[in-house]
């Protein structure tokens, strides 16, 4: 079992910049595969980035690329989100995410484990 805690969320006004974090219990983070999704009320949780076992690839959604940098430190079993130039339409909860292989995936069901997520909120 894998737990997940998120941080960094808050409420900043639009074109801020936010660094989220996700630090997670395994032993072996860097078995794992990470992603992150978000989500806004009455919507389905959305992709925003992935990253492979060791950072060395990284895939993201495309509205969210050039704006946003996952990253990881499996020395400190903790991932990262850089959120850059932020848009009101960025609110939204953002879930980190584990899954049980070292290669990325872009889609919510293929995650094994989440975290509570955080709550980011861009004031235009």
């Amino acid at each position: 079992q894998v737990q997940l805690v998120e941080s960094g969320g808050g409420l900043v006004q639009a074109g801020d910049s936010l660094r989220l974090s996700c630090t997670a219990s395994a032993r072996t983070f860097s078995s794992y595969a990470m992603g992150w999704f978000r989500q806004t009320p009455g919507k389905e949780r959305e992709f925003v980035a992935a990253i492979n076992w060791n950072g060395g690839r990284t895939f993201y959604a495309d509205s969210r690329e050039g704006r946003f940098t996952i990253s990881r430190d499996n020395a400190k079993n903790t991932m990262y989100l850089q959120m850059n130039s932020l848009k009101s339409e960025d609110t939204a909860v953002y879930y980190c995410a584990a899954r049980r292989t070292t290669m990325m995936a872009a889609t919510a069901s293929n995650y094994d484990y989440w975290g509570q997520g955080t709550q980011v909120t861009v004031s235009s």
